[in-house]
């Protein structure tokens, strides 16, 4: 069985404009991924010590979800 919250974690890395939606709808962007009760109350409280629990590691284990990674349109900068 696939781990949703892994999946959302992992689309929230690569994705701007998901990141973008969940910053101004979270709830919406929780429930379209299926996530249980427990999984959405960690996500919404930012607490990466259950996030990371829920998604297979350990309290320890961040490598999947410490930092949402957002991609950033940067074609206005000059260099």
């Amino acid at each position: 069985m696939a781990n949703k919250l892994l999946e959302l974690v992992n689309a929230l890395g690569r994705d701007a404009a998901l990141a973008a939606e969940y910053e101004a709808d979270p709830d919406a962007v929780l429930a379209r991924y299926g996530l249980s009760d427990e999984q959405k109350a960690a996500m919404k409280a930012g607490d990466c010590a259950a996030v990371a629990k829920l998604c297979g590691g350990d309290s320890d284990s961040y490598y999947a979800n410490n930092t949402t990674i957002k991609a950033y349109d940067h074609k206005d900068d000059e260099y």
